[in-house]
């Protein structure tokens, strides 16, 4: 019967040499390392037949500092009002038409009450009515993004 190969010595996928290479990169962003010991290492890295070939490859790398939060991408997580979701689809649109219809409503009012020179009815406050209902909609939950 023969012996069964130790973990150092088994053969790495592509797979597991992309991961390598992205970690490479990773390490180039953080200045762990310069670009040329990125191309050095990044050649090694697909030459790499066994795991201790490849492991060779970032083993005087220390850990990574976790990823940073910029004030970018604070707001980008603040931004989002709708969630992805169909449900935050639709209440997208629909909130986007029930605005362009109340302020059009609002405009046109405005225009007419200037024009005659007295003011007429409030007509636009009919169209609050289904921007009620699009907020009743959203804080029970529909459409908003989890956070």
């Amino acid at each position: 019967m023969t012996d069964p190969v130790p973990p150092s010595q088994l053969r790495v996928s592509d797979a597991e040499r992309a991961l390598v290479e992205t970690r490479l990169r990773r390490a180039v962003e953080v200045g762990q390392l310069e670009l040329g010991e990125f191309d050095q290492r990044a050649a090694l890295t697909w030459a790499a037949r066994t795991r201790a070939d490849l492991a060779a490859v970032t083993a005087d790398l220390g850990p990574l500092p976790p990823p940073e939060m910029t004030a970018a991408s604070r707001q980008d997580v603040r931004a989002h009002v709708f969630s992805d979701t169909g449900g935050g689809t639709a209440m997208r649109v629909l909130s986007t038409i029930w605005v362009c219809a109340f302020v059009v409503n609002v405009v046109t009012w405005g225009a007419v009450s200037l024009g005659t020179g007295d003011l007429v009815f409030p007509w636009p406050l009919f169209v609050l009515s289904p921007g009620a209902v699009l907020l009743t909609l959203y804080l029970v939950g529909i459409g908003r993004p989890r956070r």
